[in-house]
């Protein structure tokens, strides 16, 4: 898993829809635990991998890409 998860975030972009939607509930949440919770709402999670925050797809933690730091 740890392999799938370098190789998506390495090659795949978040798209801008689900970037927004991503930046639109951080903008919400009063903080970061909020934040990821209410992104579980929507499928999603975040996990840390060698110190980089990568957005995955629920409920098999599917990688998607590489938050941008303006997130943290």
């Amino acid at each position: 898993m740890q392999q799938d998860i370098n190789h998506a975030a390495n090659h795949n972009e978040i798209e801008p829809g689900v970037l927004t939607l991503i930046r639109d509930e951080r903008e919400k949440a009063l903080s970061a635990r909020e934040w990821q919770f209410r992104l579980r709402g929507y499928g999603y999670a975040i996990k840390t991998v060698e110190g980089e925050q990568v957005l995955t797809r629920l409920p098999k933690n599917v990688p998607v890409g590489v938050l941008p730091p303006e997130f943290f």
